[in-house]
């Protein structure tokens, strides 16, 4: 009978999978950064449901506490893996897939920026836009860097063909819009209207710097589908993937442009500050529009996995971000034009959000306990 228990008794072993603890850093990559991402936006969005909103912004709060704490830990563990192993740290620039997800790190770092808005704001007072504003420009080195070096590595050292593209690519050009959103949240708290119009104008720029690209790239995309029919099922919530451009870039413009026109104005520039508004709430519907269309397309390729069955990997927190920035940027489009539509639209993208991210965390944290989620391919590859 001991016998026939020592088996499940192994498996409820922290880290079992593993050789020694120390596999866990050897073996840690930036993919465990997306569940920030998923993470933050989650605790975003519940606090703007209509009409429970007030009642959910606590669970929001905690899910930030809780993302502080994750971003930390992901960040210790990453920096220990480069002061302990460097030399096959170093390997990550040279694979082609997990290159990519270093730009899931300025991205789960937004997220708590923004919470420090809607969180620490109320909670600790004007004391926390200086430490917002910091993080922010930290936060958008990383991402101007990330958005040009991974591509560049992609056309000198990477291997890349068609039929093995997918959405990932967007990772690392997609931080550049995410932070431009912050941006624009963050630029009315400055106190000084000089730093809000920096702020705004560097929004703007890092929008640009993003949005068309990751456009060319959702064109190759779907012409790789086109094609190729679907990716292999360990890439199947990279459908997903394609919908976070287009909630981010559509997000950006709103809250640019509501801002834009009061910041503009303090600076010499309100005469462009009605037309900048304009632009944003058309190129926000827009985007909302386009996006809808990847929402549904995404929705019938995820029910054609699910029905075949499929591994879950880190890759699953891929379902959770796009979706939860096209719900925010759903709620932000609601209350610009006044719309209870997209309130109602909103909600319910809100509890399948939830429900993923309820879902992808469980089988998270029972693959992080085991510690067969802790692999870097990179090493593999090397082997």
């Amino acid at each position: 009978m001991t016998a026939d228990l020592k088996p499940v008794l192994d498996g409820l072993k922290p880290l079992s999978r593993l050789d020694s603890p120390r596999e866990m850093i050897r073996q840690f990559t930036p993919n465990w950064f997306a569940a920030t991402m998923g993470t933050g936006i989650l605790a975003l969005a519940l606090p703007q449901v209509p009409g429970v909103g007030a009642s959910l912004h606590p669970v929001g709060e905690a899910l930030w506490y809780f993302n502080i704490a994750l971003f930390t830990l992901f960040a210790g563990l990453y920096t220990a893996r480069w002061t302990m192993f460097g030399h096959e740290a170093r390997r990550i620039f040279g694979h082609n897939a997990v290159s990519m997800f270093i730009g899931t790190i300025p991205m789960g770092l937004a997220t708590i920026i923004n919470g420090c808005l809607a969180f620490g704001l109320p909670q600790f007072g004007a004391g926390v836009i200086p430490i917002a504003e910091t993080l922010w420009w930290i936060d958008v080195a990383m991402s101007l860097a990330c958005g040009v070096a991974i591509p560049y590595l992609m056309f000198t050292r990477h291997e890349h063909s068609l039929d093995g593209m997918t959405a990932v690519w967007l990772l690392p050009v997609v931080a550049a819009e995410v932070a431009g959103a912050s941006g624009g949240l963050l630029a009315p708290h400055l106190a000084d209207a000089h730093h809000q119009f920096v702020v705004l104008a560097t929004s703007y720029v890092l929008w640009a710097y993003s949005v068309p690209v990751a456009f060319g790239i959702l064109a190759i995309l779907i012409l790789r589908m086109a094609l190729h029919k679907l990716p292999h099922e360990s890439m199947a919530a990279s459908s997903w993937l394609a919908l976070g451009p287009i909630g981010t870039g559509a997000l950006g413009m709103l809250v640019l442009g509501s801002n834009a026109p009061a910041i503009l104005a303090a600076n010499g520039l309100g005469q462009i500050g009605a037309v900048a508004q304009g632009i944003g709430t058309i190129a926000g519907l827009l985007l909302w529009g386009f996006g809808l269309w990847w929402l549904a397309l995404a929705t019938l390729i995820t029910i054609r996995y699910w029905r075949a069955g499929i591994p879950f990997n880190l890759g699953w927190w891929g379902y959770t971000f796009p979706l939860g920035v096209y719900t925010v940027a759903t709620f932000k489009l609601g209350t610009t034009l006044q719309l209870g539509f997209f309130g109602i639209v909103g909600t319910v993208l809100t509890v399948a959000l939830a429900a993923m991210w309820l879902l992808v965390g469980a089988k998270t944290v029972a693959g992080g306990w085991r510690g067969n989620l802790f692999v870097s391919p990179c090493i593999a590859q090397a082997n």
